[in-house]
């Protein structure tokens, strides 16, 4: 009877076997990948990073560049104007691109990131000149950004502006 036990104990270990070496390769693969990733980004030059982009978008605006937003916002991104109306990127690209308004001066300011492991989230002042209908208008908007960051840089995937009344005094 021990042989028997013993043939059993040979049969049970054998047939177990091919499920510890699929274990021990994927162990092997977890540890690899875990050896392959690049150390977390300095969260200061990822926030110096964002910047950077929110002041390039301003530029690209003010020339009425849409290569800038071809590159960087991402291919769903969502948006909503200041007056509410909800874009798409090819949208928001046509909106740059028109010559319907002549930018005189659109500077990007008071901007703030906050990152969240892959996320971030962007909120400048935009305050522009611009000629509209042969009129001299001005205007400042806030502006909010959600970037995800992907294995080919940052991308804005939702943004969203609100205008700001002439005189903003007091704090709700």
């Amino acid at each position: 009877m021990s042989k028997a036990r013993w043939i059993v104990a040979l049969a049970i270990v054998l047939a177990l076997a091919p499920s510890w070496r699929a274990q021990d390769a994927w162990r092997q693969a977890c540890v690899q990948k875990c050896y392959a990733q690049t150390a977390p980004e300095d969260p200061e030059a990822q926030t110096q990073e964002i910047i950077s982009l929110e002041k390039e978008a301003g530029r690209a605006i003010q020339l009425g560049n849409g290569t800038f937003f071809r590159r960087v916002y991402g291919d769903d991104f969502s948006g909503t104007l200041s007056h509410g109306q909800q874009i798409n990127k090819e949208q928001w690209i046509a909106t740059i691109e028109s010559s319907a308004t002549k930018r005189e001066s659109l500077s990007v300011s008071d901007i703030k990131v906050k990152i969240f492991q892959e996320t971030a989230i962007a909120t400048c002042l935009w305050s522009s000149r611009f000629i509209l209908n042969g009129q001299h208008l001005s205007s400042q908007i806030r502006a909010i950004h959600v970037y995800v960051n992907t294995p080919h840089g940052w991308h804005v995937v939702s943004g969203h502006t609100t205008n700001l009344p002439p005189d903003v005094q007091q704090v709700l």
